[in-house]
């Protein structure tokens, strides 16, 4: 048997291969098919030319046509091959509809402990075979990079955005809390502090996050440069060090661990604006199905998320 003439069998020769071995006669197949008899005819006379072996027996007249046992084995490999096809085109019609595929996600620390894994619960439910990857930095700017250059499909930010190609929708209003170590005065006030006296405070501050250079601009209003004492983008760090009584954190609240005993929040009464958490895409390339979704579920959770802060 000659293998170097395998690669120029087709699709075409199987078929007609197993629609003889269920018809019975090459008529029967080629009405099956929609062809005339003799291109089956002529499939079949190609395929045993490229396997070097007889696959159909022609027994001639009214006797029904069966396949060789080498043909037989050809049909078992042809109903595998079939199997794949059809997998292979569930699978593109999948992703054409968006149900299907990779769906790449930008997110930073504090949506990625507080909101992802309810919404990633919920949308792996929904969507069971999309398979979801996530790329996660403490700069937003640097993770909208990467949506406007395709690296990305969507991706948590902070609102308002810098310039470029985006669109987003609006989860969370996420209000600044001061964190103190547990049993500071600080948590026994009655009056929230003023900006004049947050300045005065030693500050763990954030080292890239664009949110801090916000909330830094807001106390400077007060007359005077902010006492930061250390800055890190871990927010584990950066309450851990409060606990510790390294200084004291103006912080959005969705970074917090609230149930650690150690710490305190003293809300700021209103000064400082709240962070806007959003979800960006490219606004010149067309959204998949599945991300979409991924937006609503956002959504609702972060409502739910808020729903629940409120009554806390």
């Amino acid at each position: 048997m000659q293998t170097d003439r395998w690669p120029g069998l087709e699709l075409r020769h199987l078929i007609a291969l197993r629609a003889i071995a269920a018809e019975g006669s090459f008529g029967r197949a080629a009405t099956s098919l929609g062809y005339t008899q003799s291109a089956i005819s002529q499939q079949i006379a190609a395929l045993e030319r490229i396997v070097g072996t007889r696959v159909v027996s022609r027994p001639g007249g009214p006797r029904r046509v069966s396949l060789t046992e080498a043909g037989r084995v050809l049909q078992c490999h042809a109903e595998g091959i079939d199997a794949r096809l059809q997998a292979a085109y569930a699978d593109v019609a999948a992703l054409a509809a968006g149900s299907a595929g990779p769906l790449r996600v930008g997110t930073y620390q504090s949506v990625g402990a507080r909101v992802l894994p309810t919404l990633l619960r919920r949308f792996g439910t929904a969507w069971p075979d999309v398979d979801v990857s996530l790329t996660e930095s403490a700069d937003d700017g640097e993770l909208l990079a990467l949506v406007e250059c395709g690296e990305l499909d969507v991706s948590f930010c902070v609102l308002p955005m810098p310039a470029g190609p985006f669109e987003a929708v609006e989860l969370l209003r996420d209000p600044y809390v001061l964190v103190v170590p547990a049993g500071s005065p600080l948590a026994r006030r009655v009056r929230p502090p003023t900006l004049s006296e947050l300045v005065e405070l030693p500050l763990i501050g954030y080292r890239q996050c664009r949110t801090a250079l916000k909330v830094e601009s807001h106390l400077r209003v007060a007359g005077r440069e902010p006492r930061i004492v250390f800055r890190s983008d871990d927010n584990g760090t950066v309450q851990g060090l409060v606990a510790a009584g390294v200084g004291v954190a103006l912080v959005p609240r969705l970074t917090v661990d609230a149930s650690d005993p150690a710490i305190a929040l003293v809300e700021p009464g209103g000064q400082i604006p709240p962070r806007l958490i959003g979800l960006a895409w490219h606004r010149d390339r067309r959204r998949s199905p599945a991300a979409a979704a991924l937006v609503e579920e956002a959504r609702a959770v972060c409502r739910e998320f808020e729903g629940r802060t409120a009554a806390a």
